[in-house]
């Protein structure tokens, strides 16, 4: 997954007049991927993995903590750092993999339910489960052309699930086992 949220450390704010949309700033996690661009010094910049303490490592600088931190945060950080050894040093994070636990641990039900979710992964969670969280297919659901899809390698695969089999005859045949990052999608019928 490849994703490019670019923050300056001198962003600068909506111009005048314009209200911008509520959007909820996204906090780097551990496992995330960012890159550390300061602007004519390539030397100094450099991607690296946000570590299981939280930190991430450059050059110059060190340790530099970046886990729960917005990527506005982490550039105003590094900037500062970086004053010691460079006059008015120009940082940009890039968040190039979102890879964090909180954003990969969901499973996620869209289409013709009740109330499409995103839900925590639990061990031994089932479509079914998901599915029910989500309050059930609703009655313009096409529950048997259900399909559950799974990031794999480079790919995506595509497992087809009989919800209405499932939930109406208690034939668990496709009830399969759900995964981190899964989507259910239930699909509307055609009228």
């Amino acid at each position: 997954m490849f994703c490019n949220f670019v923050v300056a450390a001198d962003a600068a704010p909506p111009a005048a007049g314009v209200s911008p949309l509520p959007v909820q700033t996204y906090r780097i996690g551990v496992d995330d991927r960012v890159q550390v661009s300061v602007w004519r010094n390539p030397e100094l910049s450099a991607t690296v993995p946000v570590r299981p303490d939280g930190k991430i490592s450059l050059p110059l600088v060190g340790d530099v903590p970046a886990g729960g931190r917005t990527a506005e945060e982490v550039a105003a950080d590094v900037k500062q750092r970086l004053e010691a050894f460079i006059r008015d040093p120009q940082v940009a994070v890039i968040l190039t993999e979102l890879r964090s636990n909180e954003y990969l641990s969901r499973v996620r039900v869209t289409g013709a339910v009740r109330q499409p979710v995103s839900v925590t992964y639990r061990q031994g969670m089932t479509v079914l489960d998901a599915v029910l969280a989500a309050g059930g297919p609703t009655e313009f659901a096409s529950a048997d052309r259900t399909e559950l899809y799974r990031k794999d390698g480079g790919g995506t695969r595509t497992f087809d699930v009989r919800l209405g089999k499932i939930m109406k005859k208690g034939e668990l045949a496709t009830n399969f086992s759900v995964q981190p990052g899964d989507i259910i999608a239930v699909p509307e019928r055609a009228f």
